[in-house]
Formats: structure tokens, sequence, C-alpha cells
């Protein structure tokens, strides 16, 4: 009884920081080749020293990135809504008031109110931009905490997979391969997501500068979020940027991006993601689907990598 009040007061201590960790263990499988690479060559292998170089290594060329691309991309939407919310640009109310006339030609009662929409939306922005930048503080703070158990876990983990290793009830072997799994799936789905979804992200903006569409920055950002919703993907973002530009009369600038879109973003969506997902285990692409899906709602963003592992776990315990 005392240990399992001790366990249900641990969770409580350490549940906050679920996420953060979930990140730093991403981190880690992700970058151990790296780690094991860098400590080969230090001085005198020291293992501290090889996990502060990955740790900045991750920092500088994903974290930063990262930073550096949220905040164009806020910048962009803040702007974009304060036009809005200020009738400065009429161009773009024109151009809603024609999508919707044009849709009334085929559906007369059609009648759907877009630039109100979107100006109410820019109201609820401007009255909630505190809650939005108070949480840009507590993810950066979590970032800062994955950081560290990344640093950790480069420099420890083998010492964590003996501990557990020698604790669980299983065999030695089964452990292992379980390990093995884990990781390999956890690999694959976070490839396959977000390296896919930077790809369509980058390809999506170039696009839209190509063709005409402004905020191509804004609305390529859009397009990465959008794709690694599994079902989603860029079309969404694509389909009504494409119709926008037709309905404006940039036929030609519509047929070039519809063109972009089927030859570039779909290839990239069904050749390249599949490819990189299936790498390290085999699971049904509708079981990911699930597992992507159950996981955000259930842990939030962190949860399209936590659900596939967590099946993944499932399956591999029942096959032993």
């Amino acid at each position: 009884l005392i240990l399992a009040a001790s366990g249900y007061m641990l969770w409580q201590v350490f549940s906050p920081f679920i996420s953060a960790l979930a990140l730093s263990m991403i981190i880690v499988t992700i970058c151990y080749p790296l780690y094991e690479f860098i400590e080969k060559r230090v001085y005198h292998n020291n293992s501290s020293l090889a996990a502060s170089l990955t740790t900045l290594i991750v920092v500088i060329v994903g974290i930063i990135p990262l930073v550096f691309i949220s905040s164009v991309f806020l910048r962009e939407l803040v702007s974009f809504y304060q036009t809005l919310g200020s009738g400065q640009d009429l161009s773009i109310e024109q151009s809603l008031s024609a999508v919707e006339n044009t849709i009334r030609v085929y559906i007369p009662e059609f009648e759907l109110n877009l630039t109100e929409q979107i100006k109410q939306s820019a109201e609820w922005f401007v009255l909630n931009i505190g809650t939005i930048f108070a949480g840009t503080i507590t993810t950066i703070f979590l970032i800062f905490i994955s950081l560290i158990g990344a640093f950790y876990f480069f420099k420890d983990g083998k010492k964590l997979l003996a501990f557990i290793t020698k604790i669980s009830p299983l065999p030695d072997k089964e452990d292992q391969i379980i390990f093995s799994r884990l990781g390999k799936a956890m690999r694959a789905v976070t490839m396959g997501v977000v390296l896919v979804s930077l790809i369509q992200g980058i390809l999506a903006a170039i696009g839209f500068t190509i063709f005409g569409i402004e905020r191509a920055v804004l609305w390529g950002a859009v397009a990465a979020l959008l794709s690694m919703i599994p079902g989603v993907g860029t079309l969404v973002i694509m389909v009504p940027a494409i119709i926008y530009l037709f309905v404006t009369g940039s036929v030609v600038s519509a047929a070039g991006l519809a063109v972009w879109a089927i030859a570039i973003i779909i290839l990239v969506d069904n050749i390249l993601g599949p490819q990189l997902m299936s790498r390290g285990h085999s699971m049904h692409p509708f079981l990911v689907l699930l597992s992507v899906l159950g996981g955000i709602s259930m842990f939030g963003p962190i949860g399209f990598i936590v659900g596939p592992v967590i099946i993944t776990l499932f399956i591999v315990l029942l096959e032993i």
C-alpha cells in the first residue's frame, strides 16, 4: 500500500512534465546515432561532453529554426488578422465576395459570409493574444525541460535501459526486442510525419509564391500544420487557393497551382511519406491513423508520437 501510494504521488509530481519527457525520448531516439558518433571522437570518450555537443546540435539544427519559423508564422498571422479586422485590405473582402457569388450561381441559397467570419476570428485572436503568449511561454519552458532531459538521456540512457531490463519480469531478450521495436516505430512516425510535413509546407509556400498567392509563408506554415493531421493533408489549403485564383480571374495561375499540387504535394504525400512511415514497423496505415488521432486527443500535440508507440508496445507484447 505504501508503494502504491508513493507511486501515485510520483505520478502526480511528474505528470506536468510528461510531454517534455516524451519529447526528450523522441529527440534521443532519433539522434542517438549522432551521439555515439560524437562520443567516439571526443576527448577520452567523455559522455557528458558528447551529450552536451549533441544537445547543442539539436538546438542549432532543430530548435532555433523551429522558433524562427514559428515567429515568422505568428507575425504573418497577426498582420493578416489585423489587416482584415481594420478593413484596410479591401481586395481580400472583394475576392471572398466573388467566391460566394460564384457559388450562389450553382447554389442560390448559399450564404456563408466569409468576410464577417474571418473578422470575428480576428476579434477572437486579439482578445486572446495574452493567453496565446502565455501558452508560448509554457511551451518554451517545456522545451527547456525536454532539452535537459535529452542531455541526461544521452548521457545515462544505456544505464536506464539496463535498469529497466533488470527489473522487468520479462526475459532480457524480449525486453531488447520491445525496446528495438519501440525505437524503430518512434523514428518511423517522427520522420514520416514531421519531415514530410516540413517538405510539404516548403513546397506549398514555393507554389503560392510562384503563382501569386499573398502571404505565402503564412499559408505554407498552415499547409505544414494541416499535413500533420492524417487524412487531411495540404489539399485542404491548396484546393481553396486554386479556387480563389480561378474565381478572381487568374485561370493560368490556378491551373499552374493545380499542376503543382498534383505533381509535387500529392507525390510527396503518397510516395515519400509512406516510405518513411513504413521503415521500422509494419503497422497498417488505418491503425496508424487511429493511433495518431487518439494520441493527439489524449496527450495533446505530442500524442502523434505517443499513440503509435503505445499501439506498437501492445502489438509487441501480444506477439510475445
